[in-house]
């Protein structure tokens, strides 16, 4: 086992985005030779895809709630405190805000039990999987796409002629993003346009799913960058982000994140170098 444990803090910022250009530079010119860190840093896409794709912000029922506050008395011994005779026992009211499970551990009512194990559990995994559904990148994809459809400027050059769409970029960037036509399959090139992401200019390839939206942004791949796949979703949008030839792609749409990636292997088939 060669993992090295100095690394991993880099390894998440990286996931993150959150690394300067330096620490980005050094963290994958180290892992392009070590396999250990390599998968470690798998690992923790596999499980940011996860958690992305479940309901994790899911409120819990007001029975649940009371359910908890009832083991929570009973732990402290508050359920058993006798009242006036023929009073019925209610179980105390408890504030929503600022209170609940939180307000107890703060106030010292978790003195021990399967809930102290479960609140260690939860703990550990936010302490060991900082941030992985949002990254500054990401947002700033999600900006544009909806700025492209708030002012109506989805496109610079309109047409669903890949002929006319990629020499369109000529000149405008200093690479030839692949232009492939995917009207048989569903999605029909609506044309292209300038946009500006991270400080710099990118091409955005816009295609159509019925009535959606798919802008497919794409830049050069930064100095060994790693063939990293993502899908995941984030605020609301789907995202699927890979690289191919010395470039790197971001598929960005308000679409299922099954159709998207239905998107992506269609392009990845039909794309020419």
């Amino acid at each position: 086992m060669s993992l090295h444990p100095d690394k991993i803090p880099l390894i998440h910022g990286l996931v993150d985005g959150e690394l300067d250009a330096a620490n980005v530079l050094a963290i994958e010119a180290h892992l392009q030779g070590c396999n250990d860190c390599r998968a470690e840093l798998a690992r923790i896409e596999e499980l940011r895809g996860l958690l992305a794709s479940t309901k994790l912000g899911d409120r819990a029922s007001d029975r649940l709630r009371e359910r908890v506050d009832a083991m929570i008395d009973r732990e402290s011994g508050t359920a058993s405190q006798p009242g006036p005779v023929g009073a019925r026992l209610e179980p105390p009211r408890r504030r929503r805000s600022g209170g609940g499970i939180t307000a107890h551990v703060l106030n010292g009512r978790w003195a021990s039990g399967a809930l102290a194990g479960a609140l260690a559990a939860c703990l550990a995994l936010t302490v060991a999987v900082p941030q992985l559904t949002r990254t500054d990148i990401q947002d700033q994809l999600i900006q544009s796409h909806i700025r492209s459809l708030l002012v109506g400027h989805v496109v610079d050059v309109q047409t669903s002629n890949r002929h006319v769409v990629k020499p369109w970029f000529n000149g405008k960037v200093d690479f030839a993003p692949p232009v492939p036509e995917l009207a048989d399959e569903g999605f029909p090139l609506v044309g292209g346009r300038l946009d500006y992401v991270d400080d710099h200019e990118v091409a955005a390839i816009v295609y159509r799913r019925r009535l959606h939206i798919i802008n497919l942004f794409v830049r050069p791949a930064k100095t060994l960058s790693l063939p990293i796949g993502i899908t995941t979703r984030h605020e609301g949008y789907s995202l699927v982000r890979w690289t191919a030839d010395g470039l790197e792609f971001w598929a960005v749409s308000d679409l299922d994140l099954q159709e998207l990636k239905l998107f992506h292997g269609l392009y990845i088939a039909r794309a020419s170098p």
